[in-house]
C-alpha cells in the first residue's frame, strides 16, 4: 500500500462520490446539524452555515482532493513528498485530531446500535417524548451498555475498513447511501404532517440575525469542517485512492452539494417533530434519539420504519466512522509500513481506551467538567472547533503558498483553469484569514 504503484484504487468516480459524501452525511449531518442547529436560533445558523460551506468549506474540500490524487499518500507523508521541512507536522496534527473524533464518534454510533434493538422489542416507540428522554437518559448513563454499545460499533467499523477501499468502503456506500436518503425523505413527509410542524420549518428557514454571534459563526464553520470532513485528512486519504483522470472541480461539487442537502433534509426530519413535540431544540446530542422515535410510533408500520432508520442511521455513521480511521490506517500504513490488518487493530484499541471516559460522560463521570465541559463535549469541542480548522489552515497555505504550481498544473491539466483565481485567492488569503480569526477567538 505505500508504493504508488500498488495502491487500491476507487472502482469508479459514483464510488467515491457516494464514500466522500457519506463520510460526511453520517452523525455529522443526522446526529449533530439538527441540535447544532437547534441551539443557535435555526435560520441564521442554516445561512451561516451555507456560506461556511460554499465558500471556505468546498475551496478546502478541493484542495484536500487535490494533495490526496498528486500525492497519492496519506496526509503526513503526502506534505512530506509534496514538500517537506515542517509541514509532515500538519499531517500529523490531522491524525492526532481524528483520532480524537474516532473516540468519540464511536460513542455515538453505538448509539444507533442499541437503538435498533430497542426498536425491534419495542421499547422505543412512543409518542412520550418525556418517557424517551428519560430512557435515553438512563440508557447513556449505564456504564456498561455505553461501554459495550461502543466496543460493538468500533468493531464493526474495524472490519469495513479490514475490507479495504473497493470492496469495503465504496461498496457499502453505493448501496447504503442512497436507501438512507429515500428514508429521509419518507420520514420528512411524515414529520410535516405532525400537528405545530410548521413552527419548526419556520425556525429551521427564517433567519433571526439576532441570533447571530462570534460563537454562532464559530459553531458553524466547525460544523461545515465536520460535516465534509476537513481539516483531518480523511479526504485527503480518499483522494489518493483516486485515478488521475478524475475531475476534481465537478466530485467536490456533487460532494459538497450531497453533504448540505443531507443537513438540511435532516434539520427538515428533525426540527419540526421537536416543536410538534414540545422538545427543547436545544436539547443536545439526544436530540435525534428522543423525537425521531416519536414520529415512527404515530406512524402505520412505524416499528418497521424505526428499524429501517436505526439500521441506516447505523451504517450512515459507518460510511463517516470508516473515513475517519482509515486515514490513520493508512498514516500507519504510509509512515510505518504496517499492514493493514496490524494498523486497524491497533487504532481501534487505542481509540476504544480513550474514548472510555467519553463513553461515561453521562454516568459515572457526569460530574467530571475539564474547563467546563464533560470529557464527550471537550473532545467534540477540541477536534471540531479548534483543530479540524487548524488542518484546515495549514491546507489553505500549504496549497495556496507552499504547492501552488504543482496545484496550478492539476487543475490546468484537467480544464479547470477557470477557477484558479478564485480558488487561490480563498485558499492563499481569505481562508488563512478567516480561520485564523475564528481559531483566535475560540482561544
Amino acid at each position: 500500500m505505500s508504493d504508488t504503484a500498488n495502491r487500491a484504487n476507487w472502482g469508479s468516480k459514483l464510488g467515491f462520490i457516494l464514500a466522500a459524501s457519506g463520510s460526511a452525511v453520517g452523525l455529522g449531518a443526522i446526529w449533530k446539524f439538527p441540535y447544532v442547529a437547534g441551539k443557535n436560533g435555526g435560520g441564521a445558523f442554516l445561512i451561516a452555515y451555507l456560506v461556511c460551506v460554499f465558500t471556505i468549506g468546498i475551496a478546502l474540500l478541493l484542495a484536500e482532493m487535490l494533495i490526496g490524487r498528486t500525492a497519492k499518500k496519506s496526509a503526513t507523508t503526502a506534505f512530506r513528498d509534496l514538500k517537506g521541512g515542517l509541514w509532515p507536522w500538519a499531517g500529523r496534527l490531522s491524525v492526532l485530531c481524528i483520532f480524537i473524533i474516532l473516540s468519540y464518534y464511536c460513542v455515538v454510533g453505538g448509539w444507533t446500535i442499541a437503538y435498533i434493538f430497542r426498536s425491534i422489542t419495542g421499547e422505543a416507540l412512543t409518542s412520550d417524548t418525556k418517557a424517551l428522554s428519560s430512557a435515553f437518559g438512563a440508557f447513556i448513563a449505564n456504564p456498561g451498555q455505553a461501554l459495550g454499545y461502543t466496543a460493538a460499533f468500533l468493531g464493526v467499523t474495524v472490519a469495513v475498513v479490514m475490507g479495504g477501499v473497493e470492496k469495503g468502503i465504496e461498496r457499502m456506500s453505493k448501496v447504503l447511501m442512497p436507501a438512507l436518503f429515500i428514508l429521509m425523505l419518507i420520514l420528512i413527509a411524515r414529520s410535516l404532517t405532525l400537528e405545530g410542524a410548521w413552527d419548526g420549518v419556520k425556525y429551521f428557514i427564517t433567519p433571526d440575525f439576532s441570533k447571530l454571534t462570534a460563537s454562532m459563526i464559530v459553531d458553524a464553520l466547525g460544523l461545515a469542517f465536520f460535516s465534509l470532513s476537513l481539516g483531518g485528512g480523511m479526504i485527503i486519504a480518499y483522494g489518493s485512492y483516486l485515478p488521475q483522470d478524475t475531475k476534481l472541480v465537478g466530485a467536490t461539487l456533487w460532494v459538497s452539494s450531497l453533504a448540505t442537502l443531507a443537513c438540511v433534509l435532516a434539520g427538515l426530519m428533525v426540527l419540526p417533530a421537536v416543536f410538534a413535540f414540545h422538545v427543547d431544540p436545544a436539547a443536545g446530542p439526544g436530540l435525534t434519539f428522543i423525537t425521531m422515535p416519536a414520529i415512527f410510533a404515530q406512524m402505520p408500520f412505524g416499528q418497521f420504519f424505526a428499524i429501517a432508520f436505526f439500521f441506516l442511521l447505523l451504517f450512515a455513521a459507518l460510511t463517516s466512522s470508516v473515513s475517519i480511521l482509515e486515514p490513520i490506517v493508512s498514516f500507519l500504513i504510509d509512515e510505518f509500513g504496517w499492514s493493514r490488518k496490524t494498523a486497524t487493530f491497533a487504532v481501534a484499541i487505542a481509540s476504544f481506551v480513550i474514548g472510555i471516559p467519553a463513553a461515561l460522560s453521562f454516568g459515572p463521570m457526569a460530574d467530571v467538567q475539564l474547563f467546563g465541559k464533560s470529557p464527550f463535549d471537550l473532545m467534540d469541542y477540541v477536534a471540531s472547533n479548534m483543530m479540524m480548522p487548524a488542518g484546515g489552515l495549514f491546507v489553505a497555505l500549504f496549497v495556496g503558498w507552499a504547492i501552488w504550481p504543482k496545484i496550478r498544473h492539476e487543475l490546468t491539466s484537467e480544464g479547470s483553469a477557470a477557477v484558479l483565481p478564485a480558488f487561490r485567492l480563498i485558499c492563499a488569503v481569505l481562508a488563512p484569514i478567516v480561520i485564523g480569526v475564528i481559531w483566535y477567538h475560540n482561544l
